[in-house]
């Protein structure tokens, strides 16, 4: 299993089976803490081979820079099934988040694990808005 796009962006979709991704970022610019992110989306695009097929288990976590979740964990579920002959697939997902709310400065992280192994973590940071 390969992650080949894993990105926080300002929006993003799977349209049969192409992901759309809309606003790659990497910072929150923020004029008074605590502050409140009205909508993103993290985007990934998973590879896979056909040992890996049937269901598999994904948890998101949105961690301040001490570990703290900022919203509860997400969990899902997919399944990834290949047509013959191939012998390897993708999936898309998108997950959308809305009202993320950050009570400080700093960096943050969106830590994503499949099946309970951690496969990346993507740094962001919450920045003040220049004067």
């Amino acid at each position: 299993m390969e992650i080949e796009v894993f990105a926080l962006c300002d929006a993003a979709v799977d349209y049969q089976g192409r992901l759309s991704i809309l606003g790659i970022f990497d910072s929150i610019f923020a004029a008074n803490i605590p502050a409140v992110h009205p909508q993103c989306s993290v985007a990934l695009r998973l590879r896979f081979s056909r040992i890996e097929e049937g269901k598999h288990k994904l948890s998101l976590h949105i961690v301040d820079t001490d570990g703290r979740l900022i919203i509860p964990q997400l969990d899902g579920e997919f399944a990834i099934q290949l047509q013959e002959p191939d012998r390897q697939g993708s999936v898309n997902l998108v997950l959308n988040l809305q009202g993320l709310s950050f009570t400080t400065y700093g960096e943050y992280a969106v830590n994503l694990a499949i099946d309970g192994r951690e496969l990346g973590s993507l740094p962001f940071w919450v920045k003040q808005s220049p004067a």
